[in-house]
């Protein structure tokens, strides 16, 4: 099993930014893509960004040119840069992992963007 837990949310002006951390520990061997999601209040999960072992990333439209994914797979993490935040990007950002045993989730971190 795979526990994830991400760091670095907060409160943050319009145009400003925000690095995302997430920590694999228990298995995190056994991972072979790990990805980013956002949920806003009355929204589904919304996928954001994946990026594999090898360093292949994906990052949607949406906020492509402003968000990047990062992985350290010697420390087990991954890491989503956001630059020019803009109030729509507030929500709770969740870390994911997938394996061929399933995917795991950490708890979410709360990033709200706000003047």
């Amino acid at each position: 099993q795979v526990q994830l837990v991400e760091s670095g949310g907060g409160l943050v002006q319009p145009g400003g930014s925000l690095r995302l951390s997430c920590a694999a520990s228990g298995s995190p061997e056994i991972i072979r893509v790990m990805g980013w999601h956002r949920q806003a209040p009355g929204n589904g999960r919304e996928f954001i960004a994946t990026i594999t072992t090898d360093g292949n990333a994906y990052v949607v439209p949406s906020v492509e040119g402003r968000f990047t994914i990062s992985r350290d797979s010697a420390k087990n993490t991954v890491s989503l840069q956001m630059n020019s935040l803009k109030p729509e990007d507030t929500a709770v950002y969740y870390c994911s992992a997938s394996a061929i045993v399933g995917r795991f989730w950490g708890q979410g971190t709360q990033v709200t963007v706000s003047s």
